[in-house]
């Protein structure tokens, strides 16, 4: 169940249709990826290719991205959404380093 909250909300917004991203909404991937090291390298693989994390309920973030379906949509729907059984804390970033770590995410596919 360590994808069921990016499953759900990858299968949702994609049965509404193909994202639209502007240029306004794209995130920077080499700002992401700083954001990443600094707020989520604690539980997570970040950066491609590394198969493990630190914490091993945490899924890397190339095994996130290869989620069928995983959009930018979706994935800012599910880290904006509370996680029931808290294995992740809710991420509290500004829109534009939100944006930023999705795109970078997204990048390693």
């Amino acid at each position: 169940m360590r994808y069921a909250v990016l499953l759900l909300a990858s299968a949702v917004l994609s049965a509404s249709g193909p994202a639209i991203v502007t240029a306004q909404e794209a995130g920077d991937v080499r700002a992401g990826r700083l954001v990443a090291q600094k707020t989520c390298a604690a539980c997570h693989a970040v950066e491609g290719g590394q198969a493990r994390s630190p914490n091993p309920d945490a899924p890397s973030f190339t095994a996130i991205a290869a989620v069928p379906g995983m959009t930018t949509a979706a994935m800012l729907a599910a880290l904006q959404t509370s996680h029931r059984e808290r294995t992740m804390p809710n991420l509290i970033l500004p829109p534009d380093e939100l944006r930023d770590v999705v795109a970078y995410v997204l990048s390693l596919k």
